[in-house]
């Protein structure tokens, strides 16, 4: 019997081990869960798994209990790794017999994602040689020891190196299905699952901005009211004098509190607020791609096309006709 219930959706197994974050796996039962089509039917079907049915232990003073087996694995179009509290200290890269043979259950067409340093797991199983791939910023050092096959990137929240992808911190494993649902069903719908757990669609900026830091002098103001006014007004050729004019402060004071604020420059933050208003544009209407970068504030097609190349590695009408709900890849 089928652990899940409609099979008509896409299939998401929760592959959780002894010290689970409960948070992780919270997060993509409650972002995948959320997710519905504009007709409003639910578009996955997320189950729990693990290796032994029962009590599994949590890193706090609860156990959660798993009705699920392995088997769920092999059924699922997606698997997500969350990490345990096992994972700080891998004493070597031998995996638990068990769990590589669970792991192997997994379909070669299933989407598998870690969060945290579930990408232990991931390098463990060899599923990451060769590939990019992202872990907390604190166990860095330990995972580029045990696996120097993989290209580590620790300045990202999240990679996607087309079936497999990994994320950093607890809570970039929201970034993370957030992507994998926009990949799966478009902004539209990533958006509306965003706006339901009330985060961001699209966080800037890497994992480095927030690891511990030295606090910055007391500010008089932050750059908030700045970016609301520019994603208002993207169409128009916007300069860092007139954000720093919406704050009323001076262009060198406006830059460096953004870049405290937001861990990027200004005009990095608005290339990236362009591509993501082009790329709503291209996947959610018929406008044409003279007119989405006229929306999007690229001025010229071939403008919006250098800047979506650089980060989709692809054409603006090769995004729309092929990658329609899709994202880039790591790259």
């Amino acid at each position: 019997m089928s652990c899940f219930s409609h099979p008509d959706r896409h299939k998401v197994a929760v592959f959780v081990r002894d010290g689970l974050l409960p948070i992780e796996l919270g997060i993509a039962h409650r972002l995948f869960g959320q997710a519905r089509s504009l007709d409003g039917e639910l578009l996955y079907d997320v189950v729990t798994c693990t290796l032994k049915p029962g009590a599994v232990r949590t890193d706090i003073d609860v156990t959660i209990d798993v009705v699920n087996g392995p088997d769920a694995l092999g059924e699922a179009d997606t698997v997500v790794i969350p990490a345990s509290d096992d994972d700080y200290e891998p004493l070597d890269r031998v995996m638990n017999p068990d769990l590589a043979a669970a792991l192997k259950r997994i379909r070669p067409t299933a989407r598998i994602a870690s969060i945290c340093t579930g990408s232990f797991v991931l390098a463990a199983a060899g599923l990451l040689d060769g590939l990019c791939a992202t872990t907390h910023w604190r166990s860095v050092e330990q995972f580029r020891a045990l696996y120097p096959k993989v290209r580590l990137d620790p300045d990202v929240l999240y990679t996607d190196a087309g079936r497999i992808l990994t994320s950093a911190g607890v809570a970039s494993g929201i970034d993370l299905c957030l992507h994998m649902i926009r990949s799966d069903y478009g902004s539209a719908v990533a958006n509306e699952v965003a706006r339901g757990t009330v985060v961001s669609p699209h966080r800037e900026g890497g994992q480095a901005q927030f690891i511990a830091r030295p606090v910055p002098e007391i500010q008089a103001s932050s750059t908030g009211k700045a970016r609301e006014w520019a994603l208002g007004h993207l169409d128009q050729p916007l300069t860092i004098a007139d954000l720093a004019a919406v704050e009323s402060v001076s262009i060198r004071t406006f830059t460096r509190r953004f870049r405290q604020e937001v861990g990027t420059s200004p005009l990095q933050w608005l290339n990236e607020q362009r591509v993501e208003r082009a790329r709503a544009l291209l996947e959610e209407t018929d406008l044409t791609i003279d007119h989405v970068a006229t929306r999007s504030g690229f001025g010229t097609a071939a403008s919006m096309r250098q800047h979506l190349h650089a980060v989709l590695s692809v054409s603006p009408s090769a995004y729309r006709a092929t990658f329609r709900g899709s994202s880039t890849a790591c790259g």
